[in-house]
């Protein structure tokens, strides 16, 4: 059964701090069309705060319905629309794929990709650490002018189930730096120019990955 007009939604966004992907928001839906639904802006649960939402960005979402079960679903950011209020479009979930148990792991995956990273005449290979519509993080040995805000050019190497190899070419900011047990650090980051060609490049690889975690 798909959530209807006017039903609230609660959702928490993909992120690689599992602090921040347990935060809880709610929202609306304000209108539909066939593949997609145009919710309002998700507001923090037990706040007046905001979620600014980016293109891409995977959420895991849940509505109850009037028997008072909870329905959960996947979906990710596909853009705005500009009304009386500004709405988010959002991906409109399989009728099948709605299920009544919880499920965590969005449309970001773990995976150990190379990639190459230039910034201000420097380039260099990394090892990503996770990957989703909206952004990768990847691992560094903290030698290098890392920071939050650092505009990043990037092209990731992206294997496929069939045997096929693709790079996907994209722009991303560093949103987040976290230093490891092992002393390494993660650096979190956000897509903020890549095409939509780009992005579906990256979602196929992460549903592929999603199915063979399902099966081991």
């Amino acid at each position: 059964m798909l959530p209807k007009i006017n039903q609230l939604i609660y959702l928490q966004v993909a992120s690689s701090d599992e602090e921040e992907a347990s935060i809880e928001y709610k929202t609306r839906i304000a209108d539909e069309t066939e593949d997609e639904m145009l919710i309002e802006l998700p507001v923090r649960e037990g706040t007046s705060r905001y979620k600014r939402l980016f293109i891409g960005d995977e959420l895991s979402a849940y509505y109850v319905s009037s028997d008072g079960v909870k329905h959960y679903f996947n979906s990710h950011v596909l853009g705005y629309k500009e009304d009386v209020i500004r709405l988010v479009r959002i991906r409109k979930p399989e009728p099948d794929s709605i299920t009544k148990v919880q499920r965590r792991n969005f449309l970001r995956v773990g995976a150990e990709l190379e990639m190459a990273v230039h910034f201000s005449g420097l380039r260099f290979l990394v090892v990503t650490d996770d990957l989703g519509g909206g952004g990768v993080s990847f691992l560094s040995d903290g030698k290098r002018p890392i920071k939050d805000g650092l505009e990043m050019e990037c092209w990731l190497l992206l294997p496929y189930r069939n045997g096929s190899v693709d790079h996907a070419h994209f722009k991303a900011e560093v949103v987040r730096l976290k230093k490891l047990e092992s002393g390494r650090l993660q650096i979190m980051s956000k897509f903020t120019r890549i095409s939509e060609n780009e992005r579906q490049k990256i979602i196929r690889y992460c549903f592929e990955r999603q199915f063979e975690l399902r099966k081991n």
